[in-house]
């Protein structure tokens, strides 16, 4: 009779222990999905640690990845940190951490990075985060971020708080995802990004506007797309030589996109001109926007070589419509901003200038005809 009570309740056990299993792989392959269709970067981090927090049962997680553009180093990717603190959260690629976390590619608990690296500078940030996991995203024998999990909370008090080897099992199953979804997302991130100004491409910026304005048209909201151009920008070249047009470029674009919001877009059209996607943006507002940014620049003060240059722009902007301004094909819309453009540099330059829909009329009736 015992035995038969035995034999019952290890099936239950058993039983229980392949559903949670089961329930495990369903988990790990939703996750899987959620990866593979998020390609942009800031969405992505949310969705890794969010998913790391669910399934790990703690109150916090964040990911320290790779510096897209120099490599040098990882940063703490979290929204909720100062300027500050931004600074500080910081790993060297070549800190003994990263070495001992690429060597050992498995979760480890903070006590015994404590005890390899004695030396890293990066020691004390980590201790401040107060990390029970830290977990190595590693693709190919190659390390791109690096995760920890916070504080532990368990729906069972009487439960172990420590991690069990089925549990660092799961989380190198989802960190091993990331790392791939990390990676294409970086790829994605340099090939769509100009690496002198570290604005988005033209290819780029046409891609978001043909599709914020397919859902302006559809939503009945306003959309603005802002043309820059820097005046006399041949002048600097000429001048200084071109090595002061590329710090020229590089301020300019630096100014563009501090004084844009989080959710605008700027990008570098081509050589010295730029452009600037509002999203849910009327005329007066567009305008204040591209009239800050004209002030910003036209103030700053440009120091190359110990030469102290004036530099302006010349801006135009136009503004999607559904009623006043139908406009459908993201070019047309570009081209209206040009026209603003054109006309602010016809009017002396260093100065912003609307583009009426009256200014290109005849372009929408041609792009149908054909």
């Amino acid at each position: 009779m015992e035995n038969s009570r035995y034999d019952t309740n290890k099936l239950q056990e058993l039983t229980a222990n392949y559903e949670k299993r089961i329930y495990d792989l369903e988990q790990l392959l939703d996750i899987s999905r959620s990866f593979s269709t998020t390609l942009e970067g800031s969405k992505l981090l949310d969705s890794i640690t969010f998913s790391c927090m669910a399934q790990m049962h703690v109150t916090n997680a964040g990911i320290f990845v790779l510096d897209l553009l120099n490599s040098e180093y990882f940063e703490l990717q979290l929204k909720h940190q100062t300027k500050e603190q931004e600074e500080k959260f910081k790993i060297a690629f070549d800190d003994p951490i990263v070495n001992v976390l690429v060597e050992e590619k498995r979760p480890v608990q903070l006590d015994y990075l404590l005890l390899r690296c004695t030396d890293s500078p990066a020691i004390p940030m980590l201790k401040s985060l107060n990390p029970t996991l830290i977990v190595p995203l590693i693709l190919k024998n190659h390390i791109n971020g690096i995760l920890y999990l916070g504080e532990r909370f368990l729906l069972d008090p009487d439960a172990d708080i420590a991690y069990s080897d089925y549990e660092k099992d799961q989380i190198l199953n989802i960190a091993s995802l990331a790392a791939i979804s990390i990676n294409n997302t970086a790829l994605i991130e340099r090939s769509s990004t100009d690496m002198m100004t570290h604005l988005k491409l033209k290819y780029f910026f046409f891609n978001v506007l043909s599709e914020k304005l397919d859902i302006a048209n559809s939503q009945h909201l306003p959309l603005s797309v802002m043309m820059f151009d820097i005046d006399f920008f041949k002048h600097f070249n000429d001048t200084y030589g071109h090595e002061c047009g590329d710090y020229v470029l590089k301020q300019v674009a630096h100014l563009i996109k501090s004084n844009l919001r989080d959710e605008d877009l700027a990008s570098r059209y081509g050589g010295e001109e730029f452009t600037v996607l509002l999203t849910n943006t009327k005329k007066e507002v567009a305008m204040a926007i591209a009239e800050r940014i004209r002030t910003s620049i036209a103030s700053h003060d440009f120091v190359y070589n110990d030469q102290h240059m004036r530099v302006t722009i010349s801006v135009g902007v136009a503004v999607y419509d559904y009623k006043t301004n139908p406009i459908t094909v993201p070019k047309n819309l570009v081209n209206q901003a040009d026209q603003g453009l054109y006309m602010s540099k016809h009017n002396g330059r260093n100065r912003v200038t609307y583009a009426p829909p009256s200014l290109v009329t005849n372009l929408e009736e041609e792009n149908n005809a054909k």
